[in-house]
């Protein structure tokens, strides 16, 4: 398997993961029986809780990108040592927003998205070359 594609297997992982944390949070606040009903009413979560929540729709958001954009670069033969740094940004940079987001550290948080980000636009050049 293209390591490109490893790289995307674990950012599902790690999507996976954003999600658990995100609904224990969800537990915490409602308990079992709110979660299991319809979901109507409940209430805003708050606290490292509505990080996680958010931090984990960010990923969802940013995981389709990164997705085409990998599977795109293997399907055209595009893969090389530039795509395989890319992906590395991308997802390296994506586990630490998580961490850094449930934390609530400012700033960094905005530098790792970028990190991110620039791993896409990395992916992207190659692609277009």
């Amino acid at each position: 398997m293209k390591p490109e594609l490893n790289l995307l297997v674990w950012s599902v992982v790690l999507t996976v993961v954003q999600m658990l944390v995100a609904a224990q949070a969800s537990f915490n606040k409602v308990g079992l029986m709110a979660l299991v009903g319809n979901r109507e009413g409940l209430p805003e979560l708050t606290g490292w809780g509505g990080r996680a929540s958010r931090a984990h729709y960010n990923m969802l958001e940013n995981l389709v990108l990164f997705a085409s954009l990998v599977l795109v670069a293997v399907v055209v033969g595009k893969t090389n040592d530039m795509t395989l740094l890319g992906a590395q940004l991308f997802f390296w940079a994506r586990l630490a927003y998580a961490a850094i987001y449930v934390a609530g550290i400012i700033w960094v948080r905005t530098l790792a998205w970028l990190v991110s980000m620039a791993g896409l636009v990395v992916i992207f050049a190659q692609i277009m070359k």
